[in-house]
């Protein structure tokens, strides 16, 4: 049995084929490389499903449904959040208020962690997104920010003074009689700013793992996937596991496709 399993973020398209119960490689494209996706199907073996979630908006469902129905492959099926899926309760008054692809993640995050362990599910791409699940399957709530980029890119376009100060190439060499920089703190202004993004990040990762911590009295297993994710982690001082294909997994597991664990 063949699976096309989908997850259209804000930024990119992501997914992966399951064949006979193993999950291959997640791939992903930027929006605009839809015509990818739609080249790697015309060439894919026949489908039996077509599952997913999609926070991208109408574009990029019509852009899919298309590239399915040139190639004759089947429907896709979007998934929405629902009040409770594969053992876990959603804490939102309105279940489908909260977004698809974080919902997947934090089923997928529970599921990965064996289930009955309290978890908590990072995405950081265009957004920062956090869900936490505790060890009974209970959702306990989430945070939205800003993701790196994003930040980034408010302060380049919204303060004139520090985008002019980010436009100075950088390096060049240090006065003498200076004392060296004390990192993460830096000597120029686009790698203040750079740096500044992923650390503030990084912060509210650590900060909400603590507060979790202390509030359940059980450290979360945390599972961080995105596409911005590697230098996050970089500077995180949380242990975590990184999961690029966790919201794929979390979207496997809602649609009760049985996927064989890794050896």
């Amino acid at each position: 049995m063949n699976t096309l399993l989908f997850d259209a973020g804000n930024s990119r398209f992501k997914w992966a084929l399951v064949r006979d119960g193993r999950l291959g490689a997640q791939q992903a494209v930027e929006h605009a490389g839809m015509r990818d996706v739609a080249a790697w199907l015309a060439r894919a073996p026949a489908l039996d499903r077509v599952v997913g979630v999609n926070v991208a908006g109408a574009a990029v469902e019509r852009a899919l449904r298309a590239a399915l129905r040139k190639a004759g492959q089947p429907r896709p099926v979007f998934l929405a959040s629902t009040a409770e899926a594969a053992g876990v309760r959603n804490a939102y008054t309105r279940p489908r208020s909260l977004g698809a692809d974080r919902w997947a993640a934090a089923i997928g995050a529970w599921h990965g962690a064996g289930c009955y362990r309290t978890v908590c599910a990072v995405g950081i791409g265009t957004a920062l997104t956090l869900d936490v699940v505790d060890h009974d399957g209970h959702h306990r709530g989430g945070l939205i920010a800003p993701g790196p980029g994003l930040m980034l890119d408010s302060l380049l376009s919204r303060t004139a003074r520090i985008a002019a100060g980010a436009a100075v190439v950088r390096g060049g060499r240090r006065k003498a009689g200076t004392r060296p920089l004390l990192p993460p703190l830096a000597g120029a202004t686009r790698t203040a700013i750079e740096e500044g993004c992923l650390s503030a990040a990084a912060a509210l990762i650590d900060r909400t793992v603590t507060q979790v911590t202390r509030q359940l009295n059980t450290r979360p297993v945390v599972f961080v996937t995105g596409g911005a994710s590697a230098a996050v982690i970089e500077r995180m001082r949380s242990a975590c596991r990184p999961t690029a294909d966790l919201v794929l997994r979390g979207v496997a597991t809602i649609a009760e496709i049985p996927i064989r664990r890794r050896a």
